[in-house]
């Protein structure tokens, strides 16, 4: 990261009143993740209560989850490289490319896998709503609540990182 000069802003008019120092400063972050042989990864980049970035990382022909959907968040995938196929409950499927995202209101049932031969690199970004309960709830197929790193999430046993290479 580089060093930060600091340039007053210029405002208009007088800023009688305002107190620039209680406002929070900009949090920076950096696109980077290891590339994967095997398994998936999830980084957090960013976040505030109401709002949060990942940068998530899945090795070839492998996906990270069942069918499930998340209450009280809306999200969304931007994929930055490979392929990423994702599915809904009736059977509809959307293949998604670089620079290519998808739109998941609270409440879409939905799985994904990478369906490239390459690493699939996605940019995750959510927008909680904790006025309504856990954002982070993850609802299976059975109703049920569903842990994100385990068997019924169809989650891989091992991750194996591609020594020295990085999607940056």
């Amino acid at each position: 990261m580089t060093t930060t000069e600091h340039h007053a802003a210029k405002t208009e008019g007088p800023a009688a009143g305002v107190d620039f120092d209680a406002a929070p400063p900009p949090s920076r972050f950096q696109l980077r993740t290891p590339l994967l042989e095997a398994g998936s990864l999830s980084t957090l980049l960013a976040e505030t209560p109401n709002f949060q970035l990942k940068i998530r990382c899945y090795a070839p022909h492998e996906g990270e989850n069942a069918l499930h959907s998340h209450h009280n968040q809306d999200h969304s995938f931007v994929v930055l490289q490979g392929t990423a196929r994702f599915r809904g409950p009736r059977g509809e499927t959307w293949d998604l490319h670089r620079n290519e995202g998808i739109m998941l209101y609270d409440g879409t049932w939905y799985c994904f896998e990478n369906s490239g031969d390459e690493p699939l690199v996605v940019l995750r970004i959510a927008s909680f709503m904790p006025h309504r309960g856990d954002p982070n709830k993850r609802l299976g197929a059975n109703g049920r609540q569903i842990d994100p790193h385990t068997k019924d999430n169809l989650r891989p046993d091992k991750i194996v990182i591609r020594e020295g290479a990085f999607y940056e």
